[in-house]
């Protein structure tokens, strides 16, 4: 039986990788970046938004829970 895609990743195909790209680039983002790149922010941020966390505590802790399924690397 096929699974449905969960609603981040349905959110955030419509955000264009492209021009977030050319704004990172423009603005110098991962200019000192070692690990965490400007990328993975935003979705960690745009995740929290939607997620109604409240602080940083609270977002490692749910990121981290579901770190086989996350899209960030830690």
């Amino acid at each position: 039986m096929h699974a449905p895609k969960p609603l981040f990743p349905q959110l955030m195909d419509h955000m264009p990788p492209v021009v977030f790209d050319r704004c990172v680039t423009r603005y110098g983002g991962n200019h000192t970046v070692e690990s965490f790149s400007c990328t993975d922010q935003f979705l960690c941020m745009a995740f929290a938004q939607l997620g109604f966390r409240e602080s940083l505590r609270d977002i490692k802790a749910c990121l981290r829970s579901q770190a086989e399924r996350s899209f960030i690397r830690w």
